[in-house]
C-alpha cells in the first residue's frame, strides 16, 4: 500500500484524505485527570477532607481475587466524580512532583465566587495547609496550595460569576 507523509501524518491509500488529516480533533471537555501519588491513604485523606468529592470508582473492599482484574485500571487507586469530569489518584510514584519537569504544571479547579475562595482560605488555615493567599489575576482570583505530594493545586473564582 502506497504511503505519503504530510504534516507529520502518514496517510495510506484508501485511508483518510488530506482534508481529514488537517481537521482538528473535536473535544468538548476533559473526561478525567489522574494524578500519581506516593501514598494513596494520605492522598485520599487530603482530597476527601478538603473537597468531599463522591467516589465514582474504587475496588470494593472484600472483592474476590477472580474479580479483582476488573479493577486493574485503578492501579490500587480511586476515581472521584467532580461533576463534569473525573479525577483519579494512582499510587505508583516514588518520586516527588516538580512542575518544572515535563508533564503536569498544576491542576486548577473552579469555585463559584470570591466568597468561596475566602472560605477555602479558612479551611486550609484550619487544616494547617500553607497557601499563597488570594491573588487578583485580572479576570478572576486564584488561591494556590499543594497536596501531600507537592502537586500544585489552584482554586479559581471569576470576578463576575455567571
Amino acid at each position: 500500500m502506497a504511503k505519503t507523509v504530510k504534516n507529520n501524518f502518514t496517510l495510506a491509500v484508501g485511508k483518510p484524505t488530506w482534508d481529514d488529516a488537517n481537521m482538528p480533533i473535536n473535544t468538548s471537555s476533559i473526561n478525567h485527570i489522574r494524578l500519581t501519588v506516593t501514598d494513596i491513604e494520605r492522598s485520599r485523606a487530603f482530597y476527601e477532607d478538603l473537597f468531599a468529592w463522591p467516589v465514582a470508582i474504587e475496588m470494593p473492599a472484600g472483592t474476590l481475587a477472580p474479580e479483582q482484574a476488573r479493577f486493574a485500571f485503578l492501579y490500587g487507586g480511586v476515581i472521584y466524580n467532580l461533576g463534569h469530569t473525573l479525577l483519579g489518584l494512582r499510587p505508583v510514584s516514588a518520586d516527588s512532583f516538580d512542575e518544572d519537569r515535563t508533564g503536569l504544571d498544576h491542576l486548577s479547579l473552579d469555585v463559584a465566587s470570591r466568597a468561596e475562595l475566602d472560605a477555602a482560605v479558612e479551611l486550609l488555615d484550619v487544616r494547617g495547609i500553607s497557601h499563597g493567599g488570594i491573588k487578583d489575576i485580572g479576570d478572576g482570583f486564584i488561591l494556590e496550595f499543594r497536596d501531600p505530594d507537592n502537586i500544585a493545586l489552584e482554586l479559581f473564582a471569576p470576578k463576575n460569576p455567571k
